[in-house]
């Protein structure tokens, strides 16, 4: 028996609420929270980076799934063949660790970008590449950038806004 992370579902606008019903049942759990600096001064300036999840630690042999289905606002336990999927210490740790330098940084700061600069990717599959920052997708923290592949010619490619940093020049 051992306790392990997993993603709770949780319903839209009520991470928040259900993180804390969650402490308030003693259980730990994690909601990783990123700071935004928005277009409109009236917009959240710290929300959920994974919006509509938190990560929950639980010992689902001594607990049972049922301990986390009663609690309002929950959904379910992200599962895969029916079976809960556990979310490896280091997942929790990295991330973290990534939302801890967003927040050195200063938060996301998406209104500063232009189109045209000059971005590096910071984590992910393209990690070190640079590509050219052209615009922020409506609605969500993703930006497309344009990547030069191996054909030489610009691509466009959707990153989450917090993979990418301004290049200084």
């Amino acid at each position: 028996m051992s306790e392990h992370w997993y993603t709770l579902h949780v319903k839209p606008h009520k991470e928040r609420f259900v993180y804390g019903q969650l402490i308030a049942q003693e259980l730990e759990a994690y909601l990783p929270l990123v700071k935004v600096n928005p277009v409109n001064p009236r917009a959240a300036k710290v929300r959920p980076w994974f919006p509509g999840y938190l990560f929950v630690r639980i010992d689902l042999e001594m607990e049972g799934v049922d301990r986390l289905a009663w609690i309002p606002g929950a959904h379910r336990l992200v599962s895969f063949d029916g079976e809960p999927m556990v979310v490896p210490d280091l997942f929790i740790r990295h991330l973290d660790e990534r939302l801890t330098d967003i927040e050195i940084g200063g938060g996301m700061m998406l209104n500063k970008l232009e189109k045209g600069d000059t971005v590096k990717i910071q984590s992910g599959p393209f990690s070190g590449y640079e590509a050219i920052f052209d615009r922020k997708v409506k609605g969500n923290e993703r930006v497309v950038v344009l990547m030069k592949f191996l054909n030489d010619r610009y691509q466009h490619v959707q990153l989450d806004a917090g993979l990418i940093e301004r290049v200084k020049q």
